[in-house]
């Protein structure tokens, strides 16, 4: 671990002083750390680990952006790893508290969908004629006749406007009376 550190440190020294083949032989021996880090970090908070790859492109990006920042007599290996903790941080932060659970491991003992309730045609056709007359037609002509509310409001000379009013008002009485 000490060897690993001295020769990042001394990589990233010889980077800020311009050589860029030492600058990617750093990137090129970080990358594999970095990706193991988050994915453990990713399994600890029980997240899936297939975006690791993100985090650790977000990594190299703020060690990229930030390389002016890291103190040359101070060893490498802290700095990253401070900026690696705070971008799986980041990530975590930005999925919020999701837990991610197969479903098929339960398919067997999950209960299945209930029914809807549902009332009869007659039920329904009986409640629709309780409605005043405009709201009976712009429900019949959108919901039965599958019209849209364009043509709907063509045939009655409304406005597209009143037709949703309409509908709308419909469709809530319509509820209200059979829920009774």
């Amino acid at each position: 671990m000490r060897e690993r550190d001295d020769e990042w440190t001394g990589l990233m020294r010889s980077a800020i002083a311009g050589d860029s083949a030492a600058y990617h032989r750093l990137l090129k021996a970080v990358t594999p750390v970095l990706r193991a880090a988050a994915r453990r970090g990713l399994a600890r908070a029980g997240q899936p680990v297939d975006q690791s790859e993100d985090i650790v492109q977000d990594i190299l990006l703020a060690v990229h952006l930030k390389r002016h920042t890291w103190d040359v007599s101070a060893p490498f290996a802290p700095w990253l790893f401070a900026i690696a903790r705070n971008k799986l941080i980041d990530a975590l932060r930005r999925r919020g508290r999701r837990i991610f659970v197969d479903i098929d491991d339960f398919a067997e003992t999950l209960p299945g969908e209930t029914p809807a309730e549902t009332a009869s045609p007659s039920e329904v056709a009986a409640q629709l004629q309780t409605l005043p007359a405009r709201q009976r037609d712009v429900l019949q002509a959108i919901a039965v006749d599958a019209a849209s509310i364009k043509d709907t409001a063509a045939k009655f000379s409304m406005s597209e406007g009143a037709v949703r009013v309409a509908l709308h008002r419909g469709l809530a009485s319509l509820t209200a009376k059979l829920r009774e």
